[in-house]
């Protein structure tokens, strides 16, 4: 059954030094700077184990994505066939969520320095997951 009456509320926000998609680096391998996560209080409890040097992926909303986009060319690199935007990690997509790997550098309360982010500043965060590691050691 198709639902499409819910809701997600982000839980904070990115602060970061990028300003703009156009000079953003398209993965956090290539380049993309330190950024401050910051939380809304009220999901202080939820950051209470989070330490410097997890490794976490942020799910957040790429609020300036083009929802209409289904087909890319990978890496805007023309010259490559168009292709559907579920193979790729193009960020304008129907749903616009985007997956970052980061390394947590500090926590600060509400605050959480992060490496290697390529969200733009402002992008909503919607949710933070821990990078398992081994399952059979869990």
């Amino acid at each position: 059954m198709w639902h499409d009456g819910f809701v997600v509320r982000p839980v904070g926000r990115v602060e970061s030094a990028l300003a703009e998609r156009a000079g953003a680096p398209r993965q956090g391998d290539e380049g993309a700077p330190e950024a401050w996560l910051v939380f809304e209080e009220r999901v202080a409890a939820a950051l209470a184990d989070l330490r410097p040097g997890d490794r976490v992926l942020l799910l957040t909303w790429l609020h300036r994505a083009d929802r209409d986009v289904l087909a890319v060319h990978p890496r805007g690199d023309r010259s490559r066939p168009e292709t559907g935007v579920f193979s790729t990690r193009a960020p304008d997509r129907p749903n616009p969520i985007g997956l970052h790997g980061v390394e947590i550098l500090a926590v600060d309360g509400l605050r959480v320095r992060v490496s290697g982010l390529e969200a733009i500043d402002g992008t909503p965060i919607l949710d933070v997951k821990p990078v398992l590691g081994d399952l059979q050691q869990r």
